[in-house]
């Protein structure tokens, strides 16, 4: 019988420098997972003590592994498969906040505290001013950090060395800024002093964050195999894909990089006081890259991104819309833009994570807006042309919605009920119509010079001969005009 995996590591014992709100895979193969790297090499020196935000699930599983646990990396760098094995051994303990209430605020009072990282989902991030503070704990997310916080201002009379550095890796925009707002209105919901709050402020950082890794979690189908071949079980491995990346903004960037100098350990951490062309890189290259591809993709045959990258044709489509047209437009430096798109084809080429493209080709009309359409009009208001792959990629989101195909179609009712009404029109006044929707795009996008007549071409051709012929025909006119 194979020993479980805490028996077969050495758990150093360090000071409690991190509580966790938070115990799902995401923090585990993410924070948690660098923050084992930085101490092995030396540039930090500290344990999570992780906490159970909300009153369902259980702790039982970490406990009976001492909470140690594997993290398996798996994917492409550079072109070549990687796969990383880690055991994490940094997370001290745990404590439930509501049946454990007392263990959780004697943390508040910890010395040695001084940073908590949270990932209470995006719905987590929420004011209720029906919340209470003589909850035990407080119903939200910022209920119980206002009470956490005002439980160390009582312990230590307010020390400004005892504020904390807060780390919120939520996915939602500006969340440290959000969390802190919300802090600020409990704390005067619920009269607290003003001296409480005037530290909340002043003396705490609460930064901003964007962070990216694809997790996978638990992988059931394989887990009985990766135990053989590690040696050991484990009930909580914990998967995920090679890249990553954690953007922290704040006003004094280098003061928290010292304390948490992650990035001196080679992870991919960037400190910053605005973090905004990181997000727009990672909306406009990652998440662009995908809508502007995958459904021309599918209505060419391909029905994962896996297969859309082995294929010939949508590889060099989405290549082609990657660099000519949205690197060029993300305000970074264009080496560093280009060294994010090769990132990004090789996780799309990952072959431990099978992406469905229908699932991603979901609200597509509001993720064009968001992802692709900038760059569309951006290109042409800063350099006076059309985006042509851009617009090929417009006609594909055109034709994946007029339907017929073997998939449903999953948007706004307002988008549905325009399809379900015009998508028998002839090709020219179907994308005149959708173009000037300014209640879908913002604007109207028939004033942009050209590009109804583009779009409207490629759609023709698309409905003549075919997703992948069109795509064919599109990409050898390109390369020889």
């Amino acid at each position: 019988m194979i020993k479980p995996v805490n028996e077969t590591v050495q758990k150093l014992k360090r000071p409690v420098k991190i509580t966790q709100f938070g115990e799902g895979n995401f923090l585990r193969a993410f924070v948690d997972y660098m923050i084992d790297i930085a101490n092995e090499m030396g540039v930090f020196d500290g344990s999570v003590r992780v906490v159970k935000p909300i009153a369902r699930g259980s702790l039982e599983a970490l406990r009976s592994q001492d909470c140690v646990y594997t993290v398996l990396l798996r994917g492409v760098r550079d072109g070549e498969v990687s796969v990383e094995r880690r055991v994490v051994t940094c997370v001290d303990g745990c404590v439930d906040a509501y049946e454990e209430y007392e263990d959780y605020a004697d943390l508040a009072k910890s010395p040695n505290l001084r940073f908590i990282v949270s990932n209470t989902t995006e719905s987590g991030i929420v004011y209720d001013d029906g919340d209470d503070i003589s909850l035990k704990p407080p119903r939200t997310y910022p209920g119980k950090l206002t009470k956490f916080l005002y439980e160390r201002f009582t312990a230590f009379d307010g020390a400004a060395d005892k504020g904390l550095i807060i780390l919120p890796v939520e996915l939602i925009e500006k969340n440290g800024a959000k969390l802190l707002e919300y802090c600020l209105k409990l704390a005067e919901l619920w009269n607290l002093p003003e001296r409480f709050i005037s530290w909340l402020k002043n003396d705490n950082v609460f930064c901003g964050t964007l962070v990216d890794r694809i997790v996978t979690g638990y992988p059931q189908d394989e887990a009985e195999a990766l135990e053989r071949e590690f040696g050991y079980t484990d009930k909580l491995l914990d998967t995920g894909e090679p890249f990553a990346l954690w953007v922290i903004e704040c006003e004094t960037p280098e003061a928290v990089a010292a304390e948490f100098p992650l990035d001196k350990a080679g992870l991919p951490v960037i400190f910053t006081k605005d973090l905004q062309p990181y997000r727009e890189r990672k909306v406009r290259i990652l998440n662009g890259a995908h809508t502007s591809s995958v459904l021309a993709a599918y209505l060419a045959g391909q029905r994962t991104v896996g297969g859309m990258m082995n294929d010939k044709t949508t590889r060099v489509f989405l290549e082609k819309a990657l660099y000519e047209d949205l690197v060029p437009m993300v305000p970074l430096p264009e080496d560093e833009v280009r060294r994010f798109a090769a990132s990004v084809l090789d996780r799309f080429e990952n072959p431990y994570i099978k992406h469905n493209i229908l699932s991603i080709a979901l609200n597509s009309v509001s993720k064009f807006k968001s992802r692709v359409l900038p760059t569309i009009v951006e290109t042409w208001e800063q350099k006076g042309r059309l985006t042509e792959t851009l617009c090929f990629s417009f006609a594909a989101l055109i034709r994946f919605y007029m339907g017929g195909g073997d998939y449903d179609i999953m948007d706004d009712a307002p988008v549905l009920e325009f399809f379900a009404g015009n998508a028998s029109l002839p090709p020219e006044r179907l994308t005149d119509a959708f173009l000037a929707r300014e209640d879908f795009w913002g604007r109207d996008l028939t004033k942009i010079p050209g590009l109804a007549a583009s779009v409207a071409a490629k759609l023709k051709d698309i409905l003549d001969i075919g997703m992948k012929a069109a795509m064919e025909n599109f990409l050898y006119e390109s390369f020889t005009n």
